[in-house]
């Protein structure tokens, strides 16, 4: 069994105007720890009047500052605090991560470090940032005024949820938004801890607002409050397109990553060493709970039979264990809801594709959430596993001939997301991601993020971008001001022609 972190509560209440309150109604619900799927701690559970309250709290803060007026240089201070005391405590951080979602230890600690580094990031972004400036010469000056809007509403997923939580307070934040932020019923805990840290980095009571609860009642209302100018959503696709709806009367601005089915392409002519690695983590680390999953791998048929068997070998020796072994690679995944969803579908896959490894549960680790990683090969591009969402720790390999058949099948699912690229041949592979419909392409790489590129996909996966000045663009409200250099040659209208 995992051990529990110490000093954790028996129950996490909102943060509402600086203050820990638990709901008006007195509602909670309760909280699953993934290895024994025990309850093991109780939330607030928002209602409607909760959201209002926190909104109400959010835009009192945001018209009276200081943090909306503040200078960025103040605001930067502010968030480098933050960036330094998240790292100071990124054993801490892990462990109650890893506890709260399954997510391997080590894995863990990757994500804490990279949430000190969202807002360190964003803390010089906005005192580096620049504007257009034109100049009509003798006549005009135009320039642009970035603003902020107000109430930013953020609603995150279960997995990597801090680091996921990071991701969108920093640029809220730093552009002098308020916010309230509302995590994923799963994994609730590590949301808790953004308060403590704000507080003691000197954010003003009142910016920063959690919310707890379910995505039906809490996420719903905080979609629909009036006073909520924009909404940032992580999750599935059909939930972001549900959101959208219910958000478009009140013309709100939007930012949805949502769900992925990505490709991996590799031809025969990649360095094979290097694409395995990459194949291989791509779809089995973080449990293969991440939405650019590369779990649709698709293999030239040159190198199809050695490139499936290699693959297969490897996900047979992934180590999978509990959370908190520092050798465990895969371990529990969230919730057992969502173990179910993986079962059932790798049931489905049995009579789609060849099955080369896993196949069901984990033997000899305790609870139901543990799950072999699992390879299907020779898997036909009409096949579920290969046209829908699972995330998890499951793969579709498909083999193809050619270059024009390859992007075929890369192209060939509602999603669009992200792609990976193996080959050796440059004009092969620009050509290659130009044609992928993705909003984003790695080539002869793994997952690796420059946060100041674009975030977002196509099609069901998403809409709009996030990261670097995308962020800013969602998070400010561009304002264009115009100043005559020279006396105004209006028309004259209404004055008589005498």
């Amino acid at each position: 069994m995992s051990t529990r972190p110490a000093n954790l509560p028996d129950k996490i209440q909102h943060f509402i105007d600086g203050k820990f309150v638990d709901s008006i109604d007195g509602d909670t619900f309760d909280v699953i720890e993934p290895v024994s799927n025990e309850v093991y701690i109780t939330s607030a559970s928002a209602k409607i009047e909760d959201v209002n309250l926190a909104v109400a709290a959010a835009k009192r803060a945001f018209e009276e500052g200081p943090w909306s007026r503040m200078l960025p240089r103040e605001r930067s201070r502010i968030l480098h605090k933050i960036a330094d005391i998240v790292e100071s405590r990124d054993e801490q951080l892990a462990e109650i991560e890893s506890w709260d979602s399954g997510l391997p230890i080590t894995q863990a600690l990757g994500q804490a470090r990279r949430s000190a580094e969202n807002f360190r990031f964003f803390a010089d972004l906005i005192v580096a940032q620049h504007d257009n400036a034109f100049k009509v010469p003798g006549r005009q000056m135009n320039y642009v005024n970035r603003k902020p809007i107000g109430v930013a509403g953020l609603i995150t997923p279960w997995n990597v949820p801090f680091m996921q939580e990071s991701w969108k307070l920093a640029p809220a934040m730093a552009t002098g938004n308020s916010v309230v932020l509302k995590p994923a019923s799963y994994t609730p805990l590590s949301a808790a801890l953004w308060p403590d840290i704000f507080r003691e980095a000197g954010v003003p009571d009142g910016v920063f607002n959690l919310i707890l609860g379910s995505g039906g009642v809490a996420g719903d209302a905080l979609v629909k409050h009036p006073d909520v100018p924009l909404i940032s959503f992580t999750g599935d696709s059909s939930t972001g397109a549900m959101l959208s709806t219910n958000a478009a009367p009140l013309l709100k601005s939007l930012s949805l990553e949502l769900g992925g089915k990505s490709p991996a392409i590799v031809f025969a002519d990649a360095d094979l060493e290097a694409a395995l690695d990459a194949t291989v983590f791509g779809v089995f680390s973080l449990n293969g709970e991440r939405c650019t999953a590369g779990s649709r791998v698709l293999v030239q048929r040159d190198i199809y039979d050695d490139f499936v068997e290699r693959f297969a070998e490897r996900a047979r020796n992934i180590v999978v264990g509990l959370p908190t072994d520092p050798t465990s690679e895969v371990s529990a995944l969230v919730h057992p809801n969502h173990t179910e969803k993986v079962l059932s579908y790798i049931e489905i896959g049995k009579g789609e594709g060849r099955l080369l490894a896993g196949g069901g549960r984990a033997e000899g680790l305790p609870g139901g959430n543990f799950i072999s990683p699992t390879v299907f090969a020779d898997v036909k591009s009409d096949a579920r596993i290969f046209q829908e969402e699972i995330f998890g720790p499951v793969v579709a390999i498909t083999p193809f001939d050619t270059d024009e058949e390859a992007l075929k099948l890369a192209n060939d699912t509602r999603y669009g997301l992200a792609a990976y690229v193996w080959t050796s041949n440059l004009k092969r592979a620009h050509n290659f991601a130009h044609g992928i419909e993705s909003g984003m392409v790695w080539l002869n790489s793994n997952n690796v993020r420059d946060l100041r590129t674009p975030f977002g996909g196509v099609k069901a996966s998403g809409l709009g971008r996030e990261g670097g000045y995308r962020s800013i663009d969602f998070y400010t409200i561009q304002q264009s001001v115009q100043i005559s250099l020279e006396v105004s040659h209006s028309p004259r209208f209404g004055v008589s022609g005498k």
